[in-house]
C-alpha cells in the first residue's frame, strides 16, 4: 500500500507542477509571441527590430522549454499511472491466490474434522463392544456375536485411524504447498529468481 500511496503523491505533485507552469504563463507574453510570429501591420511607434526579435526568441525559447517540461511531466504521469495499475493488478492477483489457499485449507481442515469425528465414534463403539464382551466373559457366557462385533469395530477403528492420519497429512501438505512454492520462487540469498 505504501507504494500506491507514494505513486499517487508523485502524480499529484506532477499535476501541480504542470498547473503552476500554465498559471505562470503570462497572457501578454503569449500575445507578444503570436504578434512576433505573424507579420503585423506597421504600428505608429514600432519597437526596434532587434529588441522585438530578441524578445520573440526569448519567448519562443520559454515556450519550447515549457512544452518540453509538459511533455516530460505527461510521460512521468503515464509511467506512474501504469505502475499504479500494475500494482493494483498484482494486489488483486495476490488476494485471489490467498483466497484460494484459504479455501483449500478450510476444505482440508473440514475433511480432517470429519475423520476425527468418525474416529471418535468408532472408538466409542469399540469401548462399548469391549465392555459388553467383558461382561459376557465375567458371567461365563461366551457370545460369538459379541466377539465378531468387537473385531469388526476394532477393524473400523483401525480404518478410521488411518483415514485420520491421511487427512492430517493432506492438511499439512496443503499448508506447506504455498510456502514451498514461494521458497522455490526465491534464490538462496532471498531475492526472487531473475532479479539481480
Amino acid at each position: 500500500m505504501t507504494q500506491i500511496d507514494e505513486l499517487e503523491r508523485r502524480i499529484t505533485q506532477a499535476l501541480e507542477r504542470i498547473s503552476r507552469g500554465v498559471d505562470a504563463w503570462d497572457p501578454r507574453a503569449l500575445a507578444a509571441l503570436e504578434d512576433a510570429a505573424e507579420p503585423a501591420e506597421p504600428a505608429a511607434a514600432p519597437e526596434p527590430a532587434e529588441d522585438s526579435g530578441a524578445r520573440a526568441e526569448e519567448l519562443q525559447a520559454e515556450l519550447d522549454r515549457l512544452r518540453e517540461a509538459l511533455e516530460d511531466e505527461k510521460l512521468a504521469n503515464a509511467q506512474l499511472e501504469e505502475r499504479l495499475r500494475a500494482l493494483h493488478e498484482k494486489r488483486e492477483d495476490d488476494s485471489t491466490n490467498l483466497m484460494a489457499q484459504v479455501a483449500a485449507q478450510r476444505e482440508g481442515l473440514s475433511q480432517l474434522d470429519a475423520e476425527m469425528h468418525r474416529l471418535r465414534q468408532t472408538n466409542d463403539a469399540l469401548r462399548q463392544s469391549n465392555d459388553a464382551l467383558r461382561q459376557a466373559n465375567a458371567q461365563g457366557v461366551g457370545e460369538p456375536h459379541l466377539i465378531n462385533t468387537a473385531m469388526l469395530t476394532e477393524l473400523e477403528a483401525i480404518r478410521a485411524d488411518r483415514a485420520t492420519e491421511a487427512a492430517e497429512a493432506r492438511a499439512v501438505l496443503d499448508a506447506l504447498a504455498p510456502l514451498l512454492s514461494d521458497a522455490a520462487g526465491q534464490a538462496p540469498n532471498g531475492h526472487e529468481e531473475g532479479t539481480a
